[in-house]
């Protein structure tokens, strides 16, 4: 089974610092747990972030790599309210059957 997570959040500051801490904290989380993220921005509304991780084998071992990340870095200070955690469950039974009947996007 696969997870997908996704963490989002308001920054406080959409500037370059702010970035750099939380591509800091993907990247770590990235060599520490083999997942790679997203980063990405609400296409409205510039300080609403999101970091999208696809593929999480692992969940208990992921959620506390990225709680620990997330302290390390201290991401909290960038931002406005707190980071929502979601984490949903890839339905690749559906996937596959979709895929084989031809249809497409």
């Amino acid at each position: 089974m696969r997870f997908t997570y996704c963490v989002w959040y308001r920054v406080t500051d959409d500037g370059p610092d702010t970035e750099r801490i939380v591509r800091g904290l993907m990247a770590r989380l990235a060599c520490r747990t083999g997942i790679a993220g997203q980063l990405m921005r609400k296409r409205d509304e510039p300080r609403l972030w999101m970091e999208l991780y696809a593929g999480v084998v692992a969940p208990a071992a992921f959620e506390s790599a990225l709680r620990e990340l997330a302290d390390t870095y201290d991401v909290d200070m960038f931002l406005s309210g707190e980071r929502r955690i979601e984490c949903f469950i890839e339905d690749e039974a559906r996937a596959e059957a979709h895929c084989g009947t031809g249809g497409g996007a």
